[in-house]
Protein backbone atom coordinates (compact mmCIF):
# COMPACT_ATOMS: atom_id res chain seq x y z
CA UNK A 1 0.00 0.00 0.00
CA UNK A 2 1.48 3.46 -1.03
CA UNK A 3 0.48 6.59 1.34
CA UNK A 4 1.54 10.05 0.79
CA UNK A 5 0.80 12.91 2.82
CA UNK A 6 1.20 16.21 0.91
CA UNK A 7 2.40 19.36 2.55
CA UNK A 8 5.24 22.12 2.70
CA UNK A 9 5.96 21.33 5.72
CA UNK A 10 4.30 22.76 8.39
CA UNK A 11 3.37 21.61 11.98
CA UNK A 12 0.17 19.82 10.65
CA UNK A 13 1.76 18.52 7.80
CA UNK A 14 4.01 16.33 9.92
CA UNK A 15 1.41 15.74 12.47
CA UNK A 16 -0.62 14.18 9.68
CA UNK A 17 2.31 12.10 8.71
CA UNK A 18 2.21 10.96 12.49
CA UNK A 19 -0.78 9.90 11.97
CA UNK A 20 -0.84 7.96 8.79
CA UNK A 21 2.13 6.03 10.02
CA UNK A 22 0.61 5.19 13.94
CA UNK A 23 -2.44 4.43 11.87
CA UNK A 24 -0.68 1.79 9.33
CA UNK A 25 1.31 0.60 11.86
CA UNK A 26 -2.19 -0.03 14.33
CA UNK A 27 -3.58 -2.18 11.16
CA UNK A 28 -0.84 -4.24 10.88
CA UNK A 29 -0.70 -3.44 7.13
CA UNK A 30 3.01 -3.24 4.60
CA UNK A 31 2.81 0.63 3.59
CA UNK A 32 4.67 3.40 2.53
CA UNK A 33 4.20 6.07 4.08
CA UNK A 34 5.73 9.45 1.98
CA UNK A 35 5.74 12.56 2.63
CA UNK A 36 5.71 15.16 -0.48
CA UNK A 37 6.27 18.72 -0.54
CA UNK A 38 6.80 19.67 -3.87
CA UNK A 39 3.65 22.32 -4.76
CA UNK A 40 3.69 20.74 -8.08
CA UNK A 41 3.09 17.10 -7.05
CA UNK A 42 0.35 18.23 -4.31
CA UNK A 43 -1.61 20.12 -6.59
CA UNK A 44 -2.26 17.20 -8.66
CA UNK A 45 -4.48 16.40 -5.92
CA UNK A 46 -5.68 19.13 -3.89
CA UNK A 47 -5.12 23.04 -2.98
CA UNK A 48 -5.92 22.31 0.71
CA UNK A 49 -2.68 20.95 2.97
CA UNK A 50 -2.28 18.29 4.78
CA UNK A 51 -3.46 15.98 2.09
CA UNK A 52 -3.31 12.32 2.41
CA UNK A 53 -3.19 9.96 -0.54
CA UNK A 54 -3.85 6.45 -0.09
CA UNK A 55 -3.16 4.40 -3.21
CA UNK A 56 -3.20 7.02 -5.40
CA UNK A 57 -6.66 8.39 -4.35
CA UNK A 58 -7.17 11.52 -1.71
CA UNK A 59 -9.19 10.59 1.09
CA UNK A 60 -8.76 14.33 3.60
CA UNK A 61 -7.29 17.49 2.87
CA UNK A 62 -6.96 20.50 4.72
CA UNK A 63 -8.09 21.24 8.52
CA UNK A 64 -8.96 19.77 10.76
CA UNK A 65 -6.57 17.08 11.09
CA UNK A 66 -8.72 13.45 11.73
CA UNK A 67 -7.97 11.52 14.36
CA UNK A 68 -5.88 8.10 14.05
CA UNK A 69 -9.29 6.37 14.26
CA UNK A 70 -10.73 8.18 11.37
CA UNK A 71 -7.27 7.28 9.42
CA UNK A 72 -7.17 4.17 10.10
CA UNK A 73 -11.04 4.28 8.20
CA UNK A 74 -9.52 5.95 5.53
CA UNK A 75 -6.79 3.56 5.31
CA UNK A 76 -8.86 0.50 5.78
CA UNK A 77 -11.10 1.49 3.05
CA UNK A 78 -8.55 1.06 0.29
CA UNK A 79 -7.31 -2.37 1.76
Amino acid sequence: MEIKVLGPGCTNCYKMEELAKKAATELGIDATVEKVSDIQEIMKYTMSTPGLVVNGKLKHSGKPLPDTEKVKELIKAEI
